[in-house]
């Protein structure tokens, strides 16, 4: 008679490592790299042909060559005789500065446009949303093109100029504003002034925290006079410090005196702010709407104004639904900057990836000097809003 045997559990059959899914999944990853720096190695080799073919010397000691042109707008010295490189950094400092008005400008009128869009008066809600509108679904280089060659370029010239008041003066040269002229003394106390505001805040900073900590205020006004009223002061006093205005004038054809915003770069600050700014207004609203409505009847019942509740209730927990899609939007103007090229700005775009490329030949060098700035600035600008986000959302309302 057969005797049965309890062999016990029966062990799973074992898979070749190559099927195991973790295994497989480096398998995948290293495969895809491989794949991608072939690819890299393949585009890098097939260029460096074509401009051995072409005669043209790769590298970047072009950038120590003659510049040998002009930059019409420049935030920073610049000669015919200069290098490539310090154009380079003149369309860098250009860039950057329209990038910066461009983005304060946007915020201050989309903050502007979006309370409007929200307010309980129908005819200002309904012209904010005009705007919104027009604004945003027409392409932003139609739209420099509309204030440089429809608004600013038919102004009178400088003999019928518009007086706006203040000593500025417009017309088709530009935007004539007063310019102070600070000597050595009166730049120390800008210093100082400087100095002081972030004093008086680090100060109050310090105090809100031992708020938070304890229940006790500690006083800060006196750290307020000291750093934005006490140093400057006496920094302006001890250095004997003075100041004067040019105001621009009208000599024979043209103003001397003051400074001039050009046409091309007032057009070009003008509609990438108010492109912007649509796009900023209707985060602003989204973020005063995604507010729990009871937080406003709250604030009413206590007695505060609409402008209180805004300011110290709806505006504060607003911005962590605003901060997020923001940072987009400054990033895209930082971007966009490289239209203004189109209309004659002398840009990171005009300058570096135009005139440098087209007298040197070289075309990767220069797109790829473009592509680092544009690059550098979108993370930095994403880096600031992520801080300013962090800051916002550890808050307890």
């Amino acid at each position: 008679m057969p005797v049965s045997r309890d062999l016990g559990p029966m062990a799973p059959p074992r898979t070749p490592f190559w099927t195991r899914s973790r295994i497989r999944s480096a398998l995948i990853q290293v495969g895809f790299v491989a794949l991608l720096a072939l690819l890299i190695q393949f585009l890098l080799a097939n260029t460096m042909a074509n401009l051995d073919r072409q005669g043209i010397a790769s590298g970047f000691g072009f950038l120590e060559n003659r510049a040998g042109f002009d930059i019409a707008i420049r935030f920073s010295p610049f000669e015919r005789n200069d290098t490539y490189l310090q154009a380079l950094w003149t369309a860098v400092a250009n860039t950057v500065v329209l990038a910066v008005l461009g983005i304060g400008l946007a915020s201050l009128i989309g903050l502007v446009i979006g309370l409007a869009r929200v307010s309980p008066n129908w005819l200002i809600s309904r012209l904010a949303a005009v705007y919104i509108e027009i604004f945003r679904n027409i392409p932003l280089l139609l739209q420099l093109f509309f204030w440089y060659f429809a608004i600013l370029r038919p102004l009178p010239g400088p003999r019928q100029s518009i007086e706006i008041g203040g000593g500025a003066f417009l017309s088709n040269r530009g935007l004539y504003l007063p310019k102070p002229l600070l000597d050595s003394g009166a730049q120390l106390t800008l210093v100082a002034f400087a100095t002081g505001l972030i004093f008086a805040l680090t100060m109050a900073h310090f105090a809100r925290r031992h708020r938070a900590a304890t229940g006790h205020s500690r006083p800060v006004l006196q750290w307020w006079i000291i750093g934005l009223v006490a140093l400057p002061l006496a920094t302006w006093f001890a250095t004997n410090a003075s100041m004067a205005l040019s105001v621009p004038a009208l000599e024979g054809f043209n103003f001397q005196g003051g400074m001039v915003i050009l046409p091309e770069m007032l057009a070009a600050l003008l509609g990438l702010s108010f492109y912007i700014a649509a796009a900023v207004g209707e985060i602003v609203r989204a973020g005063i709407e995604g507010v729990d409505h009871g937080q406003t009847e709250a604030a009413q019942a206590l007695g505060h104004s609409r402008g209180q509740i805004m300011r110290l209730v709806v505006i504060p927990q607003a911005l962590r639904i605003i901060i997020p899609p923001l940072t987009t939007q400054y990033q895209s103007l930082a971007k966009n900057t490289s239209l203004a090229s189109a209309i004659a700005f002398p840009e990171i775009i005009s300058i570096v990836a135009g005139t440098t490329m087209t007298q040197t030949g070289q075309a990767l060098e220069t797109i790829a000097l473009a592509m680092a700035f544009y690059l550098t600035v979108s993370l930095l600008i994403a880096a600031i809003m992520n801080f300013f986000n962090w800051r916002v959302t550890r808050r307890s309302f």
